[in-house]
């Protein structure tokens, strides 16, 4: 799997930026990002309330900016079918 690079939050800093990738995953359409790594308690608890995370995962935070361009990639999609 490949991921390409779609792009970074433009208000955080160099090193710390939350960035969102495409994968070309050919059995389903996937997405890789990378974002501030949750630990506030009471976050986990009101997600862990919901649907407990497993050790598998974590829960990432990231800004809005960087959702619409996953947003701007969809419809840009749709334009092309």
């Amino acid at each position: 799997m490949h991921a390409r690079f779609l792009g970074k939050d433009p208000d955080s800093q160099t090193k710390n930026s939350p960035t969102l990738f495409a994968t070309d995953r050919t059995d389903r359409v996937t997405y890789i990002a990378q974002g501030w790594k949750v630990t506030d308690p009471q976050t986990l608890a009101d997600v862990n309330a919901v649907a407990p995370v497993p050790d598998h995962e974590t829960l990432i935070e990231i800004p809005e900016e960087v959702l619409k361009m996953y947003a701007l990639r969809y419809l840009e999609q749709q334009e092309d079918s």
